[in-house]
Protein backbone atom coordinates (compact mmCIF):
# COMPACT_ATOMS: atom_id res chain seq x y z
CA UNK A 1 0.00 0.00 0.00
CA UNK A 2 1.33 3.55 -0.88
CA UNK A 3 2.69 5.42 2.26
CA UNK A 4 0.42 8.11 2.03
CA UNK A 5 0.34 9.30 5.86
CA UNK A 6 2.29 11.52 7.81
CA UNK A 7 2.97 8.94 10.24
CA UNK A 8 4.88 7.10 7.29
CA UNK A 9 6.62 10.26 6.94
CA UNK A 10 7.50 9.94 10.34
CA UNK A 11 9.01 6.88 10.48
CA UNK A 12 11.04 7.45 7.61
CA UNK A 13 12.56 10.63 8.74
CA UNK A 14 13.78 8.74 12.42
CA UNK A 15 15.11 6.29 10.28
CA UNK A 16 16.62 7.98 7.42
CA UNK A 17 18.22 10.74 9.56
CA UNK A 18 18.66 9.87 12.66
CA UNK A 19 21.28 11.64 14.28
CA UNK A 20 20.48 15.06 13.13
CA UNK A 21 18.22 17.91 14.80
CA UNK A 22 14.19 17.05 14.57
CA UNK A 23 13.44 20.22 17.28
CA UNK A 24 14.84 22.60 20.02
CA UNK A 25 13.26 23.92 23.08
CA UNK A 26 14.37 26.60 26.11
CA UNK A 27 15.51 24.84 28.91
CA UNK A 28 17.40 26.30 31.84
CA UNK A 29 18.07 29.68 29.38
CA UNK A 30 19.50 27.57 27.36
CA UNK A 31 18.36 25.73 24.11
CA UNK A 32 18.27 21.93 24.10
CA UNK A 33 18.72 19.56 20.69
CA UNK A 34 16.82 17.07 20.48
CA UNK A 35 17.93 14.23 17.37
CA UNK A 36 15.19 12.68 15.01
CA UNK A 37 16.52 9.32 16.96
CA UNK A 38 15.25 10.66 20.69
CA UNK A 39 12.18 12.27 18.77
CA UNK A 40 11.34 9.19 17.26
CA UNK A 41 12.08 6.76 20.51
CA UNK A 42 10.11 8.91 22.67
CA UNK A 43 6.83 9.36 20.05
CA UNK A 44 6.15 5.58 19.93
CA UNK A 45 6.71 5.02 23.40
CA UNK A 46 4.31 7.60 24.03
CA UNK A 47 2.05 5.98 21.11
CA UNK A 48 2.67 2.63 22.79
CA UNK A 49 1.16 4.14 26.61
CA UNK A 50 -2.25 5.42 24.87
CA UNK A 51 -3.00 1.88 23.28
CA UNK A 52 -2.66 0.23 26.62
CA UNK A 53 -4.87 3.04 28.28
CA UNK A 54 -7.46 2.74 25.38
CA UNK A 55 -7.10 0.22 22.71
CA UNK A 56 -10.18 0.57 20.76
CA UNK A 57 -9.11 1.30 16.84
CA UNK A 58 -10.06 4.98 16.03
CA UNK A 59 -9.71 6.26 19.75
CA UNK A 60 -10.01 10.20 20.22
CA UNK A 61 -7.10 11.86 21.89
CA UNK A 62 -8.06 15.46 22.69
CA UNK A 63 -4.83 17.89 23.55
CA UNK A 64 -5.30 21.03 25.08
CA UNK A 65 -2.32 23.34 26.06
CA UNK A 66 0.40 25.99 23.72
CA UNK A 67 2.84 24.94 21.89
CA UNK A 68 5.70 22.57 23.16
CA UNK A 69 6.99 19.11 22.17
CA UNK A 70 4.58 17.41 23.80
CA UNK A 71 1.66 18.86 22.34
CA UNK A 72 3.24 17.49 18.58
CA UNK A 73 4.48 14.17 20.36
CA UNK A 74 1.02 13.54 21.64
CA UNK A 75 -0.27 14.45 17.85
CA UNK A 76 2.27 12.22 15.76
CA UNK A 77 1.53 8.94 18.83
CA UNK A 78 -2.07 9.43 18.21
CA UNK A 79 -2.12 9.13 14.71
CA UNK A 80 0.48 6.39 15.16
CA UNK A 81 -1.68 3.74 16.90
CA UNK A 82 -4.70 4.59 14.81
CA UNK A 83 -6.59 6.91 17.34
CA UNK A 84 -7.74 10.40 16.19
CA UNK A 85 -6.08 13.77 17.28
CA UNK A 86 -8.52 16.82 18.40
CA UNK A 87 -7.00 19.83 19.65
CA UNK A 88 -8.47 22.35 21.52
CA UNK A 89 -7.38 26.24 21.25
CA UNK A 90 -5.57 26.96 24.87
CA UNK A 91 -7.95 29.89 25.27
CA UNK A 92 -10.95 27.95 24.92
CA UNK A 93 -13.52 28.76 28.23
CA UNK A 94 -14.11 25.47 30.13
CA UNK A 95 -17.54 25.68 28.44
CA UNK A 96 -15.95 25.76 24.89
CA UNK A 97 -13.07 22.91 26.08
CA UNK A 98 -16.27 21.17 27.15
CA UNK A 99 -18.25 20.90 23.73
CA UNK A 100 -15.07 20.02 22.16
CA UNK A 101 -14.37 16.56 24.71
CA UNK A 102 -17.90 15.49 24.30
CA UNK A 103 -18.45 16.39 21.15
CA UNK A 104 -15.40 14.79 19.90
CA UNK A 105 -15.80 11.57 22.11
CA UNK A 106 -12.16 11.61 23.76
CA UNK A 107 -11.24 9.15 25.84
CA UNK A 108 -8.38 10.38 26.25
CA UNK A 109 -7.04 14.19 27.22
CA UNK A 110 -4.11 15.34 27.46
CA UNK A 111 -3.56 18.49 29.12
CA UNK A 112 -0.80 21.09 29.36
CA UNK A 113 -0.25 21.32 33.17
CA UNK A 114 -2.23 21.65 36.32
CA UNK A 115 -3.39 25.14 36.16
CA UNK A 116 -5.18 24.25 33.03
CA UNK A 117 -6.37 20.97 34.81
CA UNK A 118 -7.87 23.30 37.28
CA UNK A 119 -9.15 25.81 35.61
CA UNK A 120 -10.33 24.55 32.13
CA UNK A 121 -11.30 20.55 32.67
CA UNK A 122 -11.87 19.98 36.63
CA UNK A 123 -14.92 22.15 36.79
CA UNK A 124 -16.76 20.20 33.63
CA UNK A 125 -14.57 16.66 33.97
CA UNK A 126 -17.87 14.83 35.89
CA UNK A 127 -20.39 15.82 32.46
CA UNK A 128 -17.76 13.92 30.09
CA UNK A 129 -19.35 10.38 30.21
CA UNK A 130 -16.69 9.13 27.63
CA UNK A 131 -13.64 10.75 29.40
CA UNK A 132 -11.81 8.32 31.18
CA UNK A 133 -8.00 9.12 31.33
CA UNK A 134 -6.21 12.76 31.87
CA UNK A 135 -2.53 13.02 30.78
CA UNK A 136 -0.57 16.16 32.47
CA UNK A 137 2.19 17.11 30.07
CA UNK A 138 4.30 18.90 32.70
CA UNK A 139 3.96 16.83 35.65
CA UNK A 140 7.14 14.63 35.65
CA UNK A 141 6.91 13.28 39.17
CA UNK A 142 4.27 10.39 39.67
CA UNK A 143 0.83 11.89 40.40
CA UNK A 144 -1.28 8.93 39.48
CA UNK A 145 -4.91 9.31 41.14
CA UNK A 146 -8.81 9.40 40.48
CA UNK A 147 -10.74 12.59 40.14
CA UNK A 148 -14.92 12.16 39.02
CA UNK A 149 -13.67 8.45 38.20
CA UNK A 150 -11.32 9.55 35.20
CA UNK A 151 -7.71 8.03 35.73
CA UNK A 152 -5.24 10.74 36.21
CA UNK A 153 -1.96 10.64 35.33
CA UNK A 154 1.66 12.28 34.37
CA UNK A 155 2.86 12.45 31.29
CA UNK A 156 6.01 10.27 32.30
CA UNK A 157 3.71 7.69 33.49
CA UNK A 158 2.37 7.06 30.52
CA UNK A 159 5.85 6.62 28.75
CA UNK A 160 6.87 4.15 31.71
CA UNK A 161 3.42 2.26 30.73
CA UNK A 162 4.55 2.44 27.06
CA UNK A 163 7.99 1.41 27.50
CA UNK A 164 7.16 -1.86 29.41
CA UNK A 165 5.30 -2.93 25.69
CA UNK A 166 5.70 -4.13 22.57
CA UNK A 167 6.15 -2.17 19.63
CA UNK A 168 4.34 -4.99 17.59
CA UNK A 169 0.74 -3.75 18.50
CA UNK A 170 1.59 0.05 17.72
CA UNK A 171 3.46 -1.24 14.54
CA UNK A 172 -0.11 -3.48 13.49
CA UNK A 173 -2.10 -0.33 13.69
CA UNK A 174 0.36 1.66 11.28
CA UNK A 175 0.08 -1.29 9.14
CA UNK A 176 -3.32 -1.04 9.24
CA UNK A 177 -3.60 2.68 8.09
CA UNK A 178 -5.38 3.47 5.00
CA UNK A 179 -5.29 7.13 3.38
CA UNK A 180 -8.74 7.46 3.63
CA UNK A 181 -8.81 6.94 7.58
CA UNK A 182 -9.76 9.95 9.67
CA UNK A 183 -6.64 11.78 11.25
CA UNK A 184 -7.41 14.11 12.80
CA UNK A 185 -10.09 16.69 13.78
CA UNK A 186 -10.06 20.66 13.49
CA UNK A 187 -12.23 22.41 15.25
CA UNK A 188 -13.36 25.81 13.74
CA UNK A 189 -12.21 28.75 15.84
CA UNK A 190 -15.81 29.59 15.77
CA UNK A 191 -16.95 33.28 14.60
CA UNK A 192 -20.47 31.94 14.35
CA UNK A 193 -21.91 29.66 16.73
CA UNK A 194 -20.38 26.29 18.68
CA UNK A 195 -17.29 25.13 16.63
CA UNK A 196 -17.74 22.27 14.05
CA UNK A 197 -15.24 19.98 13.83
CA UNK A 198 -13.65 19.37 10.40
CA UNK A 199 -12.78 15.84 9.79
CA UNK A 200 -9.17 15.44 7.50
CA UNK A 201 -8.00 12.54 6.11
CA UNK A 202 -4.68 10.95 6.53
CA UNK A 203 -4.34 11.54 2.51
CA UNK A 204 -5.85 15.08 2.96
CA UNK A 205 -3.11 16.41 5.46
CA UNK A 206 -0.15 14.10 3.42
CA UNK A 207 -0.76 15.60 -0.26
CA UNK A 208 -1.20 19.12 1.82
CA UNK A 209 1.93 18.83 3.55
CA UNK A 210 3.99 17.26 0.59
CA UNK A 211 2.50 20.14 -2.03
CA UNK A 212 3.10 22.78 0.14
CA UNK A 213 6.91 22.03 0.72
CA UNK A 214 7.46 21.69 -3.03
CA UNK A 215 5.53 25.10 -3.33
CA UNK A 216 7.75 26.61 -1.55
CA UNK A 217 11.22 24.70 -1.73
CA UNK A 218 11.56 24.09 2.32
CA UNK A 219 13.53 21.37 3.69
CA UNK A 220 16.78 19.95 5.86
CA UNK A 221 18.34 23.17 6.53
CA UNK A 222 15.31 25.12 6.93
CA UNK A 223 14.47 26.01 10.59
CA UNK A 224 11.13 27.65 12.14
CA UNK A 225 9.79 28.87 15.67
CA UNK A 226 6.26 27.70 16.70
CA UNK A 227 4.28 29.42 18.98
CA UNK A 228 0.83 30.03 17.85
CA UNK A 229 -1.94 27.27 19.17
CA UNK A 230 -1.29 23.82 17.13
CA UNK A 231 -5.47 23.28 17.33
CA UNK A 232 -4.75 25.20 14.17
CA UNK A 233 -5.03 23.49 10.88
CA UNK A 234 -2.20 26.36 9.18
CA UNK A 235 -0.17 25.94 12.60
CA UNK A 236 -0.67 22.32 12.15
CA UNK A 237 0.92 22.06 8.83
CA UNK A 238 4.31 24.21 9.85
CA UNK A 239 4.90 22.72 13.15
CA UNK A 240 3.84 19.12 13.02
CA UNK A 241 3.37 17.92 9.35
CA UNK A 242 6.03 19.97 7.22
CA UNK A 243 9.06 18.96 9.65
CA UNK A 244 8.19 15.39 9.01
CA UNK A 245 7.60 15.99 5.12
CA UNK A 246 10.58 18.01 4.59
CA UNK A 247 13.14 17.75 7.67
CA UNK A 248 12.73 21.08 9.13
CA UNK A 249 14.14 21.80 12.26
CA UNK A 250 11.21 23.13 15.08
CA UNK A 251 11.84 25.84 17.74
CA UNK A 252 9.21 25.68 19.97
CA UNK A 253 8.98 29.53 21.81
CA UNK A 254 8.71 30.07 25.52
CA UNK A 255 5.35 31.95 24.62
CA UNK A 256 3.95 34.96 23.24
CA UNK A 257 5.49 37.51 25.27
CA UNK A 258 9.08 35.94 25.01
CA UNK A 259 8.67 35.48 20.98
CA UNK A 260 10.92 38.60 19.85
CA UNK A 261 13.71 37.24 22.07
CA UNK A 262 13.12 33.84 20.58
CA UNK A 263 13.05 35.00 16.90
CA UNK A 264 16.52 37.53 17.89
CA UNK A 265 18.09 33.84 19.32
CA UNK A 266 17.12 31.26 16.72
CA UNK A 267 16.93 33.62 13.59
CA UNK A 268 14.37 31.29 11.80
CA UNK A 269 14.21 30.74 8.02
CA UNK A 270 10.43 30.25 7.95
CA UNK A 271 8.02 32.47 9.69
CA UNK A 272 4.29 31.82 9.64
CA UNK A 273 2.52 34.28 11.32
CA UNK A 274 -1.59 35.55 11.45
CA UNK A 275 -2.10 39.28 10.36
CA UNK A 276 -2.68 40.93 13.88
CA UNK A 277 1.57 39.32 14.57
CA UNK A 278 2.44 41.28 11.84
CA UNK A 279 0.43 44.58 12.67
CA UNK A 280 2.45 44.24 16.29
CA UNK A 281 6.00 44.28 14.24
CA UNK A 282 4.50 46.66 12.02
CA UNK A 283 3.25 49.47 15.21
CA UNK A 284 6.97 48.61 16.92
CA UNK A 285 8.82 49.08 13.61
CA UNK A 286 6.82 51.83 11.67
CA UNK A 287 7.77 54.59 13.88
CA UNK A 288 11.43 54.01 14.33
CA UNK A 289 12.08 53.27 10.61
CA UNK A 290 10.34 56.65 9.75
CA UNK A 291 11.73 58.85 12.43
CA UNK A 292 15.55 58.18 11.26
CA UNK A 293 17.21 61.83 10.31
CA UNK A 294 20.29 62.80 8.70
CA UNK A 295 22.61 61.02 6.91
CA UNK A 296 20.51 57.55 8.08
CA UNK A 297 17.04 58.79 7.09
CA UNK A 298 19.03 59.17 3.63
CA UNK A 299 20.37 55.57 3.60
CA UNK A 300 17.15 54.56 5.05
CA UNK A 301 15.21 55.68 2.11
CA UNK A 302 17.79 54.82 -0.56
CA UNK A 303 17.56 51.39 0.49
CA UNK A 304 14.06 50.61 1.12
CA UNK A 305 13.21 52.65 -2.14
CA UNK A 306 16.05 50.17 -3.80
CA UNK A 307 14.14 46.94 -1.70
CA UNK A 308 10.47 47.63 -3.63
CA UNK A 309 11.93 48.25 -7.04
CA UNK A 310 13.68 44.84 -6.26
CA UNK A 311 10.79 42.76 -4.99
CA UNK A 312 8.51 44.12 -7.57
CA UNK A 313 10.23 42.45 -10.64
CA UNK A 314 11.53 39.68 -8.31
CA UNK A 315 7.87 38.73 -7.52
CA UNK A 316 7.04 38.43 -11.29
CA UNK A 317 10.27 36.34 -11.98
CA UNK A 318 11.70 39.45 -13.90
CA UNK A 319 15.02 39.70 -14.55
CA UNK A 320 16.96 42.63 -12.84
CA UNK A 321 18.91 45.18 -14.53
CA UNK A 322 22.07 44.67 -13.13
CA UNK A 323 22.36 48.49 -11.46
CA UNK A 324 19.46 47.37 -9.77
CA UNK A 325 21.34 44.34 -8.40
CA UNK A 326 24.48 46.72 -7.31
CA UNK A 327 22.23 49.43 -5.78
CA UNK A 328 20.26 46.21 -3.80
CA UNK A 329 23.60 44.45 -2.93
CA UNK A 330 24.86 47.52 -1.51
CA UNK A 331 21.64 48.25 0.31
CA UNK A 332 21.27 44.90 2.13
CA UNK A 333 25.02 45.28 3.46
CA UNK A 334 25.10 48.62 4.54
CA UNK A 335 21.29 48.57 5.78
CA UNK A 336 19.13 45.31 5.72
CA UNK A 337 21.73 42.84 7.29
CA UNK A 338 21.68 45.01 10.38
CA UNK A 339 18.29 45.90 10.69
CA UNK A 340 16.48 42.48 10.04
CA UNK A 341 18.58 40.28 12.78
CA UNK A 342 17.26 43.19 15.28
CA UNK A 343 13.66 41.52 14.47
CA UNK A 344 15.23 38.15 14.28
CA UNK A 345 14.54 37.77 10.80
CA UNK A 346 17.90 38.07 9.64
CA UNK A 347 18.30 34.46 7.86
CA UNK A 348 14.24 34.52 6.78
CA UNK A 349 13.86 33.07 3.48
CA UNK A 350 9.85 33.01 3.33
CA UNK A 351 7.25 34.85 5.65
CA UNK A 352 3.84 33.69 5.69
CA UNK A 353 0.78 35.35 6.57
CA UNK A 354 -2.44 33.19 7.12
CA UNK A 355 -5.69 32.78 8.96
CA UNK A 356 -7.14 36.46 7.56
CA UNK A 357 -6.90 39.49 5.64
CA UNK A 358 -3.56 41.66 6.14
CA UNK A 359 -3.48 45.19 5.08
CA UNK A 360 -1.63 46.03 1.83
CA UNK A 361 0.31 48.41 3.66
CA UNK A 362 1.86 46.34 5.78
CA UNK A 363 2.93 43.89 3.03
CA UNK A 364 4.31 46.76 1.23
CA UNK A 365 6.04 48.07 4.39
CA UNK A 366 7.88 45.43 4.98
CA UNK A 367 8.99 44.42 1.78
CA UNK A 368 10.69 47.67 1.71
CA UNK A 369 12.76 46.38 4.64
CA UNK A 370 13.71 43.19 2.14
CA UNK A 371 11.46 41.03 3.93
CA UNK A 372 8.47 39.79 1.37
CA UNK A 373 5.41 38.38 3.18
CA UNK A 374 3.91 35.93 1.43
CA UNK A 375 -0.03 35.76 1.98
CA UNK A 376 -1.63 32.39 1.94
CA UNK A 377 -5.36 32.02 1.77
CA UNK A 378 -7.62 28.54 2.89
CA UNK A 379 -9.24 27.29 5.26
CA UNK A 380 -9.50 24.22 7.92
CA UNK A 381 -11.98 22.53 5.47
CA UNK A 382 -9.07 22.36 2.78
CA UNK A 383 -6.46 21.20 4.74
CA UNK A 384 -4.95 24.70 5.26
CA UNK A 385 -4.19 26.35 1.58
CA UNK A 386 -6.27 27.25 -1.07
CA UNK A 387 -4.14 29.45 -2.55
CA UNK A 388 -0.38 30.97 -2.27
CA UNK A 389 1.77 33.67 -3.13
CA UNK A 390 4.87 32.35 -3.68
CA UNK A 391 8.52 33.58 -4.60
CA UNK A 392 8.40 34.54 -7.90
CA UNK A 393 4.44 34.20 -8.50
CA UNK A 394 3.02 36.68 -5.95
CA UNK A 395 1.03 39.91 -6.55
CA UNK A 396 0.30 42.23 -3.31
CA UNK A 397 -3.52 42.92 -3.16
CA UNK A 398 -5.00 39.20 -3.63
CA UNK A 399 -4.11 35.75 -1.70
CA UNK A 400 -1.88 34.01 -4.50
CA UNK A 401 -2.89 31.40 -7.34
CA UNK A 402 -4.57 28.34 -6.44
CA UNK A 403 -1.75 25.80 -5.00
CA UNK A 404 -1.22 23.24 -7.86
CA UNK A 405 -3.81 20.50 -8.18
CA UNK A 406 -6.60 22.58 -6.94
CA UNK A 407 -9.58 23.68 -8.82
CA UNK A 408 -10.82 27.40 -8.17
CA UNK A 409 -14.03 28.60 -9.67
CA UNK A 410 -16.26 31.60 -9.08
CA UNK A 411 -20.05 30.80 -8.68
CA UNK A 412 -22.84 33.54 -9.75
CA UNK A 413 -22.95 35.26 -6.62
CA UNK A 414 -19.13 35.64 -6.28
CA UNK A 415 -18.67 32.82 -3.86
CA UNK A 416 -15.11 31.22 -4.00
CA UNK A 417 -15.38 27.29 -4.73
CA UNK A 418 -12.81 24.89 -4.68
CA UNK A 419 -12.04 21.01 -5.55
CA UNK A 420 -9.07 18.90 -4.94
CA UNK A 421 -7.56 16.15 -2.84
CA UNK A 422 -6.96 18.25 0.29
CA UNK A 423 -10.75 18.65 0.93
CA UNK A 424 -12.13 17.42 4.28
CA UNK A 425 -14.57 14.01 4.75
CA UNK A 426 -17.05 16.71 6.15
CA UNK A 427 -18.71 18.12 9.62
CA UNK A 428 -18.01 15.13 12.02
CA UNK A 429 -21.78 14.88 13.11
CA UNK A 430 -23.18 17.60 11.09
CA UNK A 431 -24.34 16.24 7.65
CA UNK A 432 -26.81 19.88 7.50
CA UNK A 433 -23.69 21.37 7.68
CA UNK A 434 -21.29 19.38 5.32
CA UNK A 435 -24.62 19.73 2.79
CA UNK A 436 -24.76 23.17 3.13
CA UNK A 437 -20.77 23.76 2.32
CA UNK A 438 -19.86 20.64 0.12
CA UNK A 439 -22.30 20.43 -2.80
CA UNK A 440 -21.36 18.59 -6.42
CA UNK A 441 -17.50 18.31 -4.79
CA UNK A 442 -17.02 21.84 -4.74
CA UNK A 443 -16.15 23.14 -0.98
CA UNK A 444 -18.25 26.43 -0.80
CA UNK A 445 -15.97 28.46 0.73
CA UNK A 446 -18.38 31.13 2.13
CA UNK A 447 -16.00 34.14 0.72
CA UNK A 448 -16.61 36.34 -2.24
CA UNK A 449 -13.94 37.31 -4.28
CA UNK A 450 -12.95 37.19 -8.00
CA UNK A 451 -9.93 35.97 -10.23
CA UNK A 452 -7.84 37.97 -12.29
CA UNK A 453 -6.63 37.46 -15.68
CA UNK A 454 -3.63 35.89 -14.50
CA UNK A 455 -5.38 33.32 -11.89
CA UNK A 456 -4.60 35.28 -8.49
CA UNK A 457 -7.27 34.90 -6.42
CA UNK A 458 -8.91 38.13 -4.56
CA UNK A 459 -10.83 38.18 -2.11
CA UNK A 460 -13.19 41.14 -1.46
CA UNK A 461 -15.68 39.33 1.74
CA UNK A 462 -17.16 37.12 3.72
CA UNK A 463 -20.47 35.99 2.01
CA UNK A 464 -22.20 36.45 5.27
CA UNK A 465 -20.19 39.78 6.65
CA UNK A 466 -21.34 41.99 3.33
CA UNK A 467 -23.50 44.65 4.86
CA UNK A 468 -26.50 46.16 3.75
CA UNK A 469 -27.26 49.50 4.29
CA UNK A 470 -30.74 51.05 4.38
CA UNK A 471 -30.25 51.98 0.39
CA UNK A 472 -29.65 48.65 -0.16
CA UNK A 473 -25.59 49.26 -0.99
CA UNK A 474 -23.81 46.60 -0.48
CA UNK A 475 -20.74 47.12 1.40
CA UNK A 476 -17.68 44.95 2.25
CA UNK A 477 -16.48 45.81 5.59
CA UNK A 478 -12.93 44.16 5.84
CA UNK A 479 -11.54 46.70 3.23
CA UNK A 480 -12.87 49.54 5.46
CA UNK A 481 -11.49 47.53 8.52
CA UNK A 482 -8.11 47.47 6.88
CA UNK A 483 -8.00 51.10 6.21
CA UNK A 484 -8.85 52.08 9.84
CA UNK A 485 -6.63 49.91 11.16
CA UNK A 486 -3.91 52.29 10.09
CA UNK A 487 -4.63 55.01 11.90
CA UNK A 488 -1.69 55.14 14.57
CA UNK A 489 -3.78 54.89 17.77
CA UNK A 490 -6.28 52.42 16.69
CA UNK A 491 -5.49 48.71 17.31
CA UNK A 492 -8.76 47.18 15.77
CA UNK A 493 -11.90 48.04 14.18
CA UNK A 494 -15.64 47.05 13.07
CA UNK A 495 -17.45 48.52 10.24
CA UNK A 496 -21.66 48.65 11.54
CA UNK A 497 -24.42 50.23 9.30
CA UNK A 498 -26.42 46.48 8.21
CA UNK A 499 -29.58 48.32 7.54
CA UNK A 500 -28.44 51.76 8.37
CA UNK A 501 -28.59 55.09 6.27
CA UNK A 502 -24.56 55.20 6.92
CA UNK A 503 -21.43 53.69 8.03
CA UNK A 504 -19.86 53.91 11.68
CA UNK A 505 -16.94 52.31 13.38
CA UNK A 506 -16.25 50.93 16.73
CA UNK A 507 -12.49 51.07 17.69
CA UNK A 508 -10.41 50.10 19.88
CA UNK A 509 -7.35 51.83 21.18
CA UNK A 510 -3.19 50.97 20.65
CA UNK A 511 -2.47 52.09 24.13
CA UNK A 512 1.54 52.62 23.87
CA UNK A 513 0.78 54.69 20.90
CA UNK A 514 -1.97 56.92 22.72
CA UNK A 515 0.28 57.57 25.51
CA UNK A 516 3.18 58.63 23.29
CA UNK A 517 0.43 60.80 21.95
CA UNK A 518 -0.77 62.05 25.28
CA UNK A 519 2.98 62.98 26.31
CA UNK A 520 3.65 64.66 22.66
CA UNK A 521 0.16 66.72 23.31
CA UNK A 522 0.80 67.39 27.45
CA UNK A 523 -2.48 65.79 28.02
CA UNK A 524 -2.07 65.47 32.05
CA UNK A 525 -4.56 62.91 32.55
CA UNK A 526 -2.76 59.33 30.66
CA UNK A 527 -5.37 56.75 32.19
CA UNK A 528 -6.83 54.64 29.13
CA UNK A 529 -10.33 55.34 29.89
CA UNK A 530 -9.63 59.34 30.35
CA UNK A 531 -7.76 58.99 26.93
CA UNK A 532 -10.49 57.26 24.89
CA UNK A 533 -12.74 60.22 25.78
CA UNK A 534 -10.18 63.46 25.04
CA UNK A 535 -11.37 65.86 22.43
CA UNK A 536 -7.39 65.73 21.61
CA UNK A 537 -7.36 62.23 20.52
CA UNK A 538 -10.77 61.87 19.35
CA UNK A 539 -10.33 64.84 17.00
CA UNK A 540 -6.59 63.07 15.93
CA UNK A 541 -8.38 60.23 14.50
CA UNK A 542 -11.63 62.04 13.31
CA UNK A 543 -8.74 63.74 10.94
CA UNK A 544 -7.18 60.63 9.97
CA UNK A 545 -10.90 59.17 9.10
CA UNK A 546 -11.64 62.30 7.08
CA UNK A 547 -8.76 61.36 4.78
CA UNK A 548 -9.44 57.79 4.66
CA UNK A 549 -13.03 59.14 3.23
CA UNK A 550 -11.56 61.33 1.01
CA UNK A 551 -10.61 58.05 -0.80
CA UNK A 552 -13.99 56.38 -0.54
CA UNK A 553 -17.11 56.87 -2.19
CA UNK A 554 -19.62 58.31 -0.45
CA UNK A 555 -21.53 55.47 0.61
CA UNK A 556 -18.66 53.72 1.70
CA UNK A 557 -17.25 56.29 4.61
CA UNK A 558 -17.48 56.42 8.01
CA UNK A 559 -19.76 59.22 9.53
CA UNK A 560 -18.95 58.18 12.80
CA UNK A 561 -16.69 56.31 15.57
CA UNK A 562 -16.80 55.30 18.77
CA UNK A 563 -13.50 54.71 20.50
CA UNK A 564 -13.57 51.95 23.03
CA UNK A 565 -11.86 51.81 26.31
CA UNK A 566 -9.88 48.33 25.52
CA UNK A 567 -8.68 46.16 22.50
CA UNK A 568 -10.64 43.21 21.76
CA UNK A 569 -9.58 40.13 23.59
CA UNK A 570 -9.86 36.34 22.96
CA UNK A 571 -10.80 35.72 26.59
CA UNK A 572 -13.30 38.24 26.21
CA UNK A 573 -14.47 36.19 23.28
CA UNK A 574 -14.26 39.22 21.00
CA UNK A 575 -11.58 37.77 19.07
CA UNK A 576 -11.33 33.71 17.54
CA UNK A 577 -8.04 31.89 18.83
CA UNK A 578 -6.13 33.04 15.34
CA UNK A 579 -7.18 36.47 16.41
CA UNK A 580 -10.45 36.96 13.48
CA UNK A 581 -13.29 39.11 14.52
CA UNK A 582 -16.54 37.71 16.26
CA UNK A 583 -18.99 40.24 14.66
CA UNK A 584 -22.25 38.66 16.36
CA UNK A 585 -20.27 39.15 19.70
CA UNK A 586 -19.07 42.52 19.68
CA UNK A 587 -22.38 43.65 17.91
CA UNK A 588 -24.16 42.12 20.96
CA UNK A 589 -22.14 43.31 23.47
CA UNK A 590 -21.42 46.87 22.15
CA UNK A 591 -24.99 47.46 20.93
CA UNK A 592 -25.35 50.41 23.41
CA UNK A 593 -22.21 51.79 22.24
CA UNK A 594 -23.34 51.39 18.46
CA UNK A 595 -27.40 52.75 19.14
CA UNK A 596 -25.26 55.93 20.29
CA UNK A 597 -23.70 55.99 16.72
CA UNK A 598 -27.16 56.47 15.26
CA UNK A 599 -29.32 58.10 17.69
Amino acid sequence: MKQETCVHDFLNRVKNDANEVAYCFKKNSDWTQVTWHKFGKDVKTLAKGLLVLSPEAGTRVAILGQSRPEWVMSCIATQMMGGVSAGVYPSCSKEEVHHVLEHSEATILIVEDAKRWQEQVKPIVDRLPNLSVIVVMTWNDSIEEEYAGKRIMSFSEVLALGAQENFAQVEQRINALRPEDLATLIYTSGTTGPAKAVMLSHRATHWTVHTAVRLLHVGKGDSIVSYLPLAHIAEQMFSVYAPLAAGITLHFAESMDQLPNNLKEVQPTLFFGVPRVYEKFYAKVKDRVESARGVKKVLLNFARNVAERTWALKHQSKPIPPLLQLQYEVARRLVFNKLKPLLGLGRVRICVSGAAPIAREILQFFLSLDIPIYEVYGQSEDSGPTTFNIPGATKLGTVGRPIPGLEVEIAQDGEILVRGPNLFSGYYKDEEATRECFRDGWLHTGDIGNLDKNGFLCITDRKKDILITAGGKNISPQNLEGMLKQIPWVSSAVVVGDQKKYLAALLTPNQERLSEFAALTSIEDQDLRQLVLDHRVLTAIQGEIDQINRKLAPVEQIKKFALLPREFSIEEGELTPTMKIRRKVINARYQEDINRLYA
